[in-house]
């Protein structure tokens, strides 16, 4: 993967640490209110071994509130700002599904690549977009939308369906030019629990797009609806849902607890005999 002329070497996993400027994300803790609070949580990420930051200025939890263009950028360009002035080298992704913001990210906030929760469904210029701006790109199956993707999903099979979607909005990408993909399977946007523990279990086929596989469990309903507990509890299940999916072939876990994940990549780079 190629960020801005540098190659990040995805060989051994790496770590994308979540952080939410937005005052009603699913999780308090990855919320950041002002700058004092950004920086703190970048240094925090950074110190406990994460590679990526990934910056979201729009809740895509079930029912959250609608939050325009304007306001999303607003609340985007000056934390990507103070991050760049103060870690000039730190790589930044940017959680957006509006190709308009991610220009602006991109050429304004000198982000590094753009993480898109609905792989181009939801705005038919994102590819376009990413082709001129010429960033990695995270491609993530969802299906219908943020606030409605929740609302009874259904599948024939999950597994060949998702394979299928992102199959061909690769294809699509790559006629536009696009190099640099990562692929996400979308746990928990558009699917039941049972869908995405089908999904988990198969993660390894996704390996055939030829495409580094991004993963995001953290905390999720996926972990805490099934143990019948709530975010807050939740850790101890994401470790063990990322410790699956890296030895399925995950290269890159999007989590709230750096840590803990990069102690996981260790602990299974051990056992894969990776030192």
């Amino acid at each position: 993967m190629v960020c801005r002329g540098r190659l990040i070497d995805l060989s051994r996993p790496r770590v994308m640490g979540i952080v939410n400027v937005t005052p009603d994300s699913f999780f308090a803790a990855s919320r950041v209110g002002d700058h004092t609070a950004l920086l703190k949580r970048a240094e925090q990420i950074l110190e406990e071994g994460g590679t990526l930051l990934d910056l979201g200025a729009y809740s895509t939890r079930p029912g959250a509130a609608e939050v325009s263009e304007e306001e999303e950028v607003q609340r985007l360009l000056p934390a990507l700002e103070t991050l760049r002035k103060h870690y000039p080298d730190l790589l930044l992704s940017v959680d957006t599904f509006r190709s308009a913001v991610a220009r602006k990210a991109v050429r304004e906030g000198e982000a590094d690549l753009i993480n898109d929760v609905s792989g181009g469904s939801l705005d038919t210029n994102m590819f376009d977009t990413i082709a001129a701006l010429k960033v990695p790109y995270v491609l993530m199956h969802i299906q219908g939308s943020p606030r409605t993707m929740q609302t009874a999903p259904t599948y024939q099979n999950v597994v060949a369906e998702v394979s299928l979607w992102l199959a061909q909005r690769v294809d699509a990408l790559r006629k536009k030019g696009v190099a640099d993909i990562l692929i996400d399977p979308g746990f928990g946007f558009g699917k039941t629990i049972s869908h995405n523990y089908q999904l988990l279990n198969h993660l390894n086929e996704l390996s055939l797009l030829a495409y580094p596989l991004l993963v995001g469990f953290s905390r999720k309903s996926m972990i805490y609806k099934l143990l019948d507990l709530d975010p807050e509890a939740a850790l101890n299940g994401t470790t063990v849902l990322n410790t699956i999916a890296l030895q399925k072939g995950a290269k890159i876990l999007r989590v709230h607890d750096v840590k803990e994940a990069v102690e996981c990549v260790k602990l299974v780079g051990q056992l894969n005999g990776v030192e």
